[in-house]
């Protein structure tokens, strides 16, 4: 299993980027939340060697195919080849009302964004002629003046996230890999995630293969007085996200369906704070990994075995640089996505390999 962390903002790249690198992380995620994710990925991309460097996620459909092709070779080739771009759609409000960007069908939308990027991509690499015509975009120019330098790399992997069936099957399809939204349980991406990956990459002609899946649970670890505060946001995390409509289907699956809807109508009328009351320990449970950091391992182990291939993990602020490698080391051994899960080989944090049964 690979491990990833968070990079952060454009002040904190550079360090936490070089302290990622150290401690063993396999990569760093930078997210479009309330900054461009870009800029910190060029500050970390000259500040390491080996970390793999990615969005988590940019919006997509606030841009154009072509202008992120342009940003996503540059980070490629700058990088050496270790930038991995992570898309998301975002939900309409936000691609019309805070973007005024056009809004569609969000999946074959995105579906036709990514294959145009390719076009892009292939247009610069192989040298032909820039033809590509669909129901969103429409790039048929590429004069040679307008064609960046090439580089020995490749194309980045592009990385789709989803939660519904229709834009999981896309990623499946037209991407190399998929971003779990925090908003999943791993009882979602065992029933829908994972079959409707696999549909997709059949509609490709391939399968799961090389198929990269990231997942990660909401975290409260470390002291007590940070579990408590963490145990505190993730409520406020899990109802929030449980108040948006098109991801009220995660809920529904367990029962929860009701729940949503409250969580809706209290937001519109802007009483987050009553609405992180609504989330049980039974909610919590569904979604998060409360426990003191000697139990983290086997309770991600417990959560994601065999269901991914990447594992994000962000750690408190009392872990030191020590800490941080235990536990990235301890992760790690969780099995991944196409692997025989074996729970009993994931120690508790800090217990001996040699004895535990651990598979290093």
């Amino acid at each position: 299993m690979k491990i990833d962390g968070a990079l952060g903002t454009l002040e904190q790249a550079t360090r936490n980027a070089r302290a990622a690198q150290d401690v063993g992380y396999d990569g760093v995620w930078a997210s479009e939340v309330n900054q461009d994710p870009f800029l910190p990925l060029t500050l970390a991309a000259d500040a390491t060697s080996t970390i793999e460097l990615g969005t988590s996620i940019a919006v997509a459909l606030s841009r154009s195919p072509m202008s992120l092709a342009y940003t996503a070779h540059d980070l490629q080739r700058f990088s050496g080849g270790r930038f991995v771009l992570g898309l998301g759609s975002q939900v309409k409000a936000h691609i019309t009302r805070r973007f005024s960007m056009p809004w569609g069908r969000p999946g074959p939308q995105m579906r036709e964004f990514i294959l145009a990027m390719r076009a892009a991509w292939s247009s610069w690499t192989d040298g032909t002629p820039l033809s590509f015509e669909g129901e969103y975009y429409r790039h048929t120019l590429m004069p040679p003046t307008f064609v960046p330098a090439p580089h020995p790399y490749g194309p980045p992997r592009v990385l789709l996230a989803g939660v519904g069936d229709v834009m999981t099957r896309v990623a499946g399809e037209v991407a190399d890999g998929f971003l779990c939204h925090g908003f999943t349980t791993a009882r979602w991406i065992r029933e829908h995630t994972l079959p409707a990956l696999a549909e997709g990459r059949r509609r490709a002609g391939g399968d799961l293969t090389g198929f990269d899946v990231v997942a990660g649970a909401f975290l409260a670890t470390g002291t007590e007085q940070e579990i408590v505060e963490g145990l505190a946001t993730i409520r406020g995390q899990i109802s929030f996200y449980g108040s948006t409509p098109a991801y009220r289907p995660v809920l529904e699956l367990h029962g929860w369906g009701d729940l949503g809807a409250e969580l809706t109508v209290l937001s519109k009328q802007n009483r987050w704070a009553e609405m992180a009351t609504l989330i049980d320990d039974d909610v919590v449970e569904a979604f998060a990994v409360v426990a003191p950091p000697a139990e983290v391992p086997a309770r991600i182990a417990e959560r994601f075995a065999g269901l991914a291939t990447r594992l994000s993990f962000t750690p408190p602020p009392s872990f030191g640089a020590g800490e941080v490698r235990e536990m990235v080391s301890a992760i790690r051994a969780v099995p991944a996505l196409g692997a025989v899960p074996a729970l009993g080989a994931v120690p508790a944090l800090g217990a001996d390999p040699e004895t535990s049964g651990a598979a290093r």
